[in-house]
């Protein structure tokens, strides 16, 4: 599982930025965006955004059970 950003839905208040403890999204170009090196996928984000662009996504491989995806 992942965490995304809508860009289209993002309107740039940052109040995801302020809840964030792994300090993981920044603003670019006045939209949030997520570094997947820092994040810890703990969700704090979902909630603060004021238009709900962020949200959970599965992962390309998350219905491969037990193997590597292949």
């Amino acid at each position: 599982m992942r965490i995304i950003i809508d860009q289209d839905l993002c309107c740039g208040s940052a109040e995801c930025i302020k809840v964030c403890p792994e300090k993981a999204i920044s603003l670019v170009a006045g939209k949030a965006v997520l570094d997947d090196t820092k994040c810890d996928f703990g969700g704090l984000c979902l909630p603060a955004c004021p238009k709900g662009a962020i949200d959970y996504a599965e992962d390309e491989y998350s219905d491969y059970v037990g193997g590597c995806g292949f």
